[in-house]
């Protein structure tokens, strides 16, 4: 998994590309938490080149979003399509995060 981020005050897109799995899971989580940390509680996390996701990564989604939160800020979701989108809404979490 590739992962990009742009970041601007308290606001960040991060571009995820290819495949997520456990491995690449627990860096993304510990990148987001970081910057969660640093006072970033706006994010928008743009799905549009990701091809797979794991529970893992999926459950990575639902602490980083827990975490904005916590802070009062906000997670969401942009360009979810294919098999990404299907495991959010099987697993029920197209109710939980926000969609776009």
């Amino acid at each position: 998994m590739k992962h990009s981020t742009k970041v601007s005050g308290n606001q960040a897109t991060v571009f995820l590309h290819d495949k997520i799995y456990v491995s690449d899971a627990s860096l993304l989580r510990d990148d987001l938490l970081d910057m969660i940390d640093q006072g970033v509680i706006e994010l928008r996390i743009d799905l549009s080149g990701l091809t797979y996701i794991d529970s893992s990564g999926l459950g990575t989604l639902v602490t980083i979003n827990k975490r904005t939160k916590e802070k009062k800020g906000t997670l969401v979701l942009t360009g979810a399509q294919g098999l990404p989108l299907e495991l959010i809404k099987r697993t029920r979490l197209d109710r939980v995060f926000t969609i776009e």
